[in-house]
C-alpha cells in the first residue's frame, strides 16, 4: 500500500425496526453518525421489517417488540433464519417479551435505556458473532436456564475460556489474555459447547454466570 492510501472496508448495513417515528429518526441519527455503519433502511412494524430485510439485506436489524401488524417476536422467528442478526431494542424487560424473543432466535437484547455508544458497540459486536445482554437481562436469563452442572468436564484451559466469554470478552481479547492464537480460543469454545451442550456462545455466557464460573 502507498504511503497516504487508505483502507476502504464495507459498512455493517442496518435495518432499524420501531413503530415510533421519533424513534426511528433518533437511532438513524446515532447510527449514521458511525464511520463504520450505515442505516440502510427503516420499517414500522414486523410485516414491512421482513420485505425491507428483503430488500436491503442487512448485517444487523435492530428491533423493537410492541408493534402492529406483526410485532417483534413473531418477525424475529422469520428474520432469525437469514443471515441478519436481531438485536432486540425495546422497553420491556418482562419474562412474556424476553424468553419468546430469545426463543425466537434473537441475537441481543438491549433496553431503550442504552446510550448511542452502547447501541453502536453492540451492533459491532453482533457481526463478530459476539452477542450483548445488559446487566437485568442476562440475571433473567440465568434465572430461566436450568442445566445440569457439566463443566467438571471441561480442562483447566476450557475453564479458562468459559470464564472469559461469560465475562463478554471476544475471541480476540480472550486470546490476547490467555497469550494463545484465536484458531486455538475457536476450538476450545467449540469443544465447550460440545462437552456442555449448548448451541452458541450466549448460551455459554449464561452457564458461566449462573455457575459462578466468572
Amino acid at each position: 500500500m502507498q504511503k497516504g492510501e487508505t483502507i476502504v472496508t464495507e459498512k455493517i448495513k442496518v435495518l432499524v425496526v420501531d413503530d415510533h417515528e421519533m424513534v426511528r429518526m433518533g437511532l438513524v441519527t446515532y447510527i449514521n453518525v458511525e464511520d463504520d455503519m450505515e442505516v440502510v433502511g427503516e420499517a414500522g412494524d414486523g410485516k414491512e421489517a421482513i420485505q425491507k430485510a428483503g430488500e436491503c439485506l442487512p448485517d444487523v436489524i435492530l428491533m423493537d417488540l410492541l408493534m402492529d401488524n406483526m410485532n417483534g417476536i413473531e418477525a424475529t422467528k422469520v428474520l432469525s433464519k437469514t443471515t441478519a442478526k436481531v438485536i432486540v431494542l425495546t422497553s420491556y424487560l418482562d419474562d412474556e417479551m424476553l424468553f419468546p424473543v430469545i426463543e425466537a432466535g434473537a441475537f441481543s437484547y438491549l433496553l431503550k435505556t442504552s446510550n448511542a455508544t452502547e447501541i453502536a458497540a453492540a451492533i459491532r459486536k453482533a457481526v463478530n458473532d459476539e452477542p450483548t445482554f445488559q446487566g437485568q437481562v442476562t440475571q433473567k436469563m440465568i434465572q430461566y436456564m436450568n442445566e445440569k452442572p457439566k463443566h467438571t468436564d471441561l480442562t483447566n484451559r476450557e475453564k479458562e475460556v468459559l470464564s472469559l466469554i461469560g465475562k463478554g470478552k471476544s475471541n480476540k481479547e480472550i486470546g490476547e489474555e490467555l497469550f494463545i492464537g484465536i484458531k486455538t480460543v475457536k476450538t476450545h469454545v467449540s469443544h465447550i459447547l460440545s462437552k456442555l451442550e449448548l448451541e452458541d456462545r450466549t448460551q455459554a455466557a449464561i452457564y458461566a454466570n449462573k455457575h459462578h464460573l466468572v
